[in-house]
């Protein structure tokens, strides 16, 4: 996941039947591949045995975490594929159940440090400790001698907010040191941004996009937990090991020769050593008209990485709409995670069975679902499994640049990502609350299960920007992010709040997210899975095409795609 941190919440009370009772064509024959179908009998309800199975399977050792490009990844899509046969699908990228993502990985020698010459004084910052770092630039060795280092605030260039800092200086060759989120998070400012709810501006993946497009020579991000949502060892688990990109082909974006984060320790004392507080610099980068500051500072680096060329896969199933089939309502969810770490002792497999062994499932069962409603779905619906998402949103991109169904055939799309497995709660959170229209079917779905919705708590996480969802949002189609509530039914919202805390601390990125049958409860999981399921199978209906709300960012851009859709409509002559 784009390293997100989930709310391991809860769904909630009874469930609605939005199944249809006939039984859809016998399914085609499971390959002999396919381990959880040899000793498992799949019913085509949604129910808690068979989500539980194939979460089981996803998230065990014999899938090694799933990391694209390595065996585990071989097992995952080859499984996931099976299961899709299993339920009747068709293969939904041509001919094939797979769409190749061309990437690059690229591994960074841990041994490396970052070296400050500072007034003189001479220190070196290790990896994994002090900082992480990597380069996106597909170079083995980058080298960077003297460069000068300057704090940038928040390192935002937004006209719309007349906010910009990085005015007025040249930044080729500097590398420059900026604070996680958005300006006026810290500050707890309401008026500066979005206050509290994070923006794009905040996410790392856009200060290091912005960074390039200056022509910085290196990047640097300031960690704090409360800002960034998530520890240091989030950061430091997930920077180790292979990284991934896309093809410079595919994805033509400027890339900075290196980018990392900075420990908040080792970045106190970075300011201390320029004869600045790093407390002070916070409340300053908060404040309209700042400016950049020098940290009196050199930066020097040997970074030598390991670079392989490699391939991964998305896994498209389809099953076809019986009168709109060039129509298409799409669910997603990404399949891969963090591998197996070598080297680590102890346990070093990151199974990810919460993320996102728990969405793959969602969306098969949701597929069995459909496959076997009566009557089948008028448009078609396609189930697409994403590779990945934990760097940066990869798979999806892909999709987006390369889709099987034009985006503006695409009525919307629904993401599942980290279910939560809390037990059932009287609410729904929408990640994004207030963004479409797609939140005018869900809703009374939620009510039949006497739930009401409502946006995300920790606004100041940026959660909308950190799945897969994400960019087909950016592109103009309406996408909808719902999971668990945190009012559980058992316990209310102390408890969903413990333990979506207990997930982030304990688990979320870690070895320790597994399958747990002894402490899962499934039954809410299930009840978020009817809620999804009935609002993809009233949009394959066709003739409704849900919008963005008014205010919206990606309005415009899905107006600009539906125009001739709509000017067609307009002059279609009236019924009689």
């Amino acid at each position: 996941m784009s390293r997100k941190l989930l709310l391991c919440l809860a769904a909630t009370a009874a469930l609605t039947a939005c199944k249809g009772e006939t039984a859809a064509p016998a399914p085609a024959p499971v390959a002999d591949t396919a381990p959880a179908a040899a000793g498992h009998a799949f019913s085509p309800e949604i129910n808690t045995g068979d989500f539980g199975e194939l979460v089981k399977t996803l998230s065990s050792d014999e899938f090694e975490g799933r990391a694209p490009g390595s065996t585990g990844e071989d097992r995952t899509v080859e499984y996931i594929r099976d299961q899709m046969q299993r339920i009747g699908l068709q293969p939904g990228n041509g001919d094939s159940w797979f769409q190749e993502v061309a990437m690059t990985e690229t591994t960074a020698d841990e041994s490396t440090v970052l070296k400050l010459d500072q007034a003189g004084k001479q220190r070196d910052l290790t990896f994994g400790t002090d900082m992480v770092i990597g380069t996106r630039s597909g170079q083995k060795e980058v080298k960077i001698d003297g460069s000068d280092l300057v704090f940038v605030g928040y390192g935002v260039d937004a006209p719309e907010q007349k906010w910009n800092d990085y005015a007025g200086q040249d930044w080729k060759g500097k590398t420059v040191v900026m604070f996680v989120n958005d300006p006026g998070f810290h500050a707890n400012d309401d008026k500066l941004f979005d206050g509290k709810r994070m923006t794009y501006y905040g996410r790392w993946t856009y200060k290091f996009e912005e960074a390039a497009r200056k022509g910085a020579a290196a990047a640097l991000i300031v960690h704090d937990t409360a800002g960034a949502s998530y520890g240091w060892d989030v950061v430091k688990n997930s920077w180790a090991g292979p990284q991934y990109d896309l093809t410079a082909k595919d994805d033509p974006e400027p890339r900075l020769p290196a980018q990392g984060w900075l420990s908040a320790d080792a970045a106190r004392q970075l300011f201390a050593d320029a004869g600045l507080d790093l407390d002070q610099a916070y409340k300053d980068a908060n404040k309209r008209g700042f400016k950049p500051v020098p940290l009196k500072a050199k930066l020097s680096l040997d970074l030598k990485s390991t670079i392989a060329e490699k391939k991964s896969r998305n896994v498209v199933g389809v099953l076809p709409g019986a009168k709109q089939a060039d129509e298409a309502v799409l669910y997603m969810a990404h399949w891969d995670h963090l591998g197996k770490h070598e080297g680590e002792q102890g346990d070093n497999i990151y199974n990810g069975a919460i993320d996102n062994a728990t969405g793959v499932a969602g969306i098969l069962e949701i597929a069995d679902a459909m496959a076997h409603q009566q009557p089948a779905p008028e448009r078609s619906v396609v189930f697409l499994a994403v590779t990945l998402e934990e760097s940066g949103l990869l798979g999806s991109k892909y999709y987006v640049n390369h889709p099987t169904f034009p985006l503006d055939k695409i009525a919307g799309v629904i993401n599942i990502d980290a279910m939560s497995v809390a037990g059932r709660a009287k609410d729904m959170t929408v990640t994004g609350f207030g963004s479409s229209e797609l939140e005018d079917i869900l809703k009374p779905l939620a009510a039949a299960q006497k739930r009401t919705l409502h946006g995300e708590s920790s606004v100041q996480s940026g959660f909308y920007f950190r799945s897969d969802h994400f960019n087909f949002a950016k592109a103009g189609v309406p996408a909808l992010y719902a999971d668990g509530g945190e009012d559980l039914l058992d316990g209310g919202v102390d408890a969903g709040r413990k333990a979506a805390e207990a997930y982030g601390r304990d688990r979320y990125h870690g070895p320790k997210d597994e399958y747990d049958a002894s402490t899962w409860k499934l039954d809410g999981t299930v009840e978020d899975l009817q809620l999804l399921y009935g609002v993809g199978k009233e949009l394959a209906v066709g003739g409704r095409w849900p919008n963005w709300y008014e205010g919206n960012p990606f309005k415009a851009a899905r107006d600009e795609m539906m125009k001739g859709k709509t000017e067609a409509a307009a002059a279609a002559p009236a019924a009689k």
